[in-house]
């Protein structure tokens, strides 16, 4: 099970990657570059999303649930405390008994 999962994610890893890289940047324009009206659109109005911005959608979210899965299935057996290995203090010693008078 998790070497498919670890397959599946590495997969989606990749295609996020190229992805990525493909998409056009908003006001990646000429004109953004030099400060003109095109840079002051980046958080305006964005129109639809294109195909690749629907597939970056979609393999962040399964990246996302495969990251989670993955920690999940490598942590369950291994429910280990910081502070198993740790030993405890030794107990007080008691007080020893008063000295009796003569």
């Amino acid at each position: 099970m998790i070497i498919l999962l670890t397959t599946v994610h590495v997969l989606v890893c990749t295609i996020l990657i190229i992805v990525v890289l493909l998409q056009h940047g908003k006001s990646a324009d000429i004109a953004a570059t030099f400060g003109g009206a095109g840079s002051q659109t980046a958080f305006g109005p964005r129109g639809t999303a294109t195909l690749l911005s629907r597939v970056t959608t979609w393999c962040a979210i399964i990246f996302m649930l495969t990251s989670i899965s993955l920690t999940l299935l490598a942590t369950r057996d291994h429910s280990n405390s910081i502070m198993q290995n740790e030993k405890t203090a030794p107990a007080p010693a008691s007080a020893p008994p008063p000295a009796q008078k003569k």
